[in-house]
């Protein structure tokens, strides 16, 4: 579901993938019309890029906030609320009752505020543009940095992202989550496996100290960190000279 202009069409030569434009008003009504329409026509995965327009874009929610301020309740917003919250809601339901995996993007600013007693204004951070606690109703919430294309999680149910510096976003960060939420083994058991794996195909010794780098802060403490340090210490002394290795 692409609210972006067509901006989906851009990657259309690295991903094979079906997408339906999405033009305002960008009411809750329509991203929930859209999202069954998914689940009727069989899909198993549905990337909404963005949440935010519901929120801020035309026909959003805050754009129907004053109308219906006006039309119904003599100008008063706050009163308004009651009669917009119950649509959004139904939004944010729609994609947490969804029969299929979902992955939602939202634009992000930097929140400001001025210190008080001073007319200086200070950076918060970064501020997603929905409304606040939206991020409370996702498993997984990465925040990406735009520069390095790496992301930190700033709320992980699964375990997977939360003990790690930062996460590159690729094709394993979808398959970490599928294997999580399919297979009975635990987080460490997981984490194993994955290592093994990056092990087995690294072809340089700096690929294999990066991917050990991270399964030792996911896995310390755990009875798996010692067959990762031996699947390291075997991998390494293939890739590297003798000498070198010693």
């Amino acid at each position: 579901m692409d609210t972006e202009k067509g901006s989906a069409s851009l990657y259309s030569n690295e991903f094979d993938f079906d997408v339906l434009e999405l033009d305002p008003p960008f009411s809750p009504e329509r991203f929930i019309e859209a999202i069954a329409a998914a689940e009727a026509a069989g899909y198993d995965n549905l990337v909404i890029d963005s949440i935010s327009h519901e929120w801020g874009g035309v026909g959003g929610c805050l754009d129907d906030l004053d109308t219906i301020a006006k039309t119904k309740f003599k100008g008063n917003t706050h009163a308004a609320w009651s009669a917009l919250t119950p649509r959004h809601r139904k939004f944010l339901d729609s994609i947490l009752r969804v029969n299929c995996h979902v992955v939602a993007t939202m634009r992000s600013k930097t929140e400001t505020a001025q210190q008080e007693g001073s007319k200086k204004v200070v950076k918060l951070g970064m501020k997603s543009e929905q409304r606040d606690g939206v991020e409370y109703e996702f498993t997984t919430v990465l925040d990406i940095n735009h520069e390095t294309h790496t992301a930190t999680a700033s709320k992980d149910r699964t375990g997977l992202f939360s003990n790690v510096d930062y996460t590159v976003i690729d094709d394993s960060v979808g398959k970490k989550l599928v294997d999580w939420l399919n297979d009975g083994r635990t987080k460490a058991e997981i984490d194993l496996a994955h290592f093994v794996l990056v092990a087995e195909k690294s072809q340089s010794f700096d690929s294999l100290k990066s991917a050990w780098a991270e399964a030792y802060r996911s896995l310390r403490d755990t009875p798996e960190q010692a067959k990762a340090q031996e699947i390291y210490e075997a991998r390494k002394s293939e890739l590297l000279p003798t000498e070198e290795a010693e």
